[in-house]
């Protein structure tokens, strides 16, 4: 029986990975490295130090991670003002877990400083969830279950008893590998890539009651 809802947050409350992406590619142009967007695909969901980590890997480009980081985390809190916005269905879906008496969680692979600046640009606050976990919690990040078993714990309820929200397909992984149900929206990647979802959803406006129904 589902008892929680553990929520991702970039492609699932606010359409913020192109922008992401963005403030890397000027970050990586500031260094040198020309960067494209399709260097990203692969690493979206795994955290920011992959998501950085891997693209430097991948052209053999030195590179620092904490100082490459904060930088992009500088760009994006620039560039998202005025222009990221909730996705749709995000306000309504979240009361109807209120309405359900299920406790939520948001499980993100952001940092805290992304976190905060991605919540703030929406209009949601923190203590909207129940409990909110972000990359610097947990040592391993997605795929690897680590995130959502914490926020399980913090919500004081079995993995097997919550519907983890993703888009990405590390993402997807780390809700299976964590033994919980999970909703795929394709706003990030298609329904033939998060093919271990459950359920599937173009957004949070479009997800069915069989999601809450189990």
């Amino acid at each position: 029986m589902i008892k929680g809802v553990l929520f991702d947050m970039d492609g699932v409350l606010a359409d913020s990975e192109e922008f992401i992406r963005i403030a890397a590619i000027l970050m990586f142009k500031e260094l040198g490295l020309n960067a494209k967007h399709e260097d990203f695909f692969e690493f979206i969901g795994a955290g920011e130090d992959r998501f950085l980590g891997g693209v430097a890997e991948k052209y053999n480009f030195p590179f620092d991670i904490p100082s490459g980081k904060a930088r992009t985390y500088e760009i994006y809190a620039e560039i998202i003002v005025g222009k990221l916005k909730p996705l749709p269905g995000v306000h309504s879906f979240i009361k109807r877990c209120k309405i359900r008496g299920l406790k939520t969680a948001l499980a993100t692979s952001a940092d805290k400083t992304k976190m905060d600046s991605t919540l703030n640009e929406i209009g949601i606050p923190k203590d909207t969830f129940d409990t909110v976990v972000n990359a610097l919690d947990v040592t391993r990040q997605k795929p690897f279950p680590d995130i959502y078993l914490k926020a399980a714990s913090l919500i004081k309820e079995k993995p097997e008893n919550c519907l983890v929200v993703e888009d990405a397909v590390n993402g997807v992984e780390a809700a299976k590998r964590a033994g919980a149900k999970c909703l795929g929206l394709t706003t990030t990647f298609t329904r033939e890539e998060l093919l271990n979802a459950d359920w599937f959803a173009e957004n949070l406006s479009k997800a069915g009651s069989e999601v809450f129904n189990w």
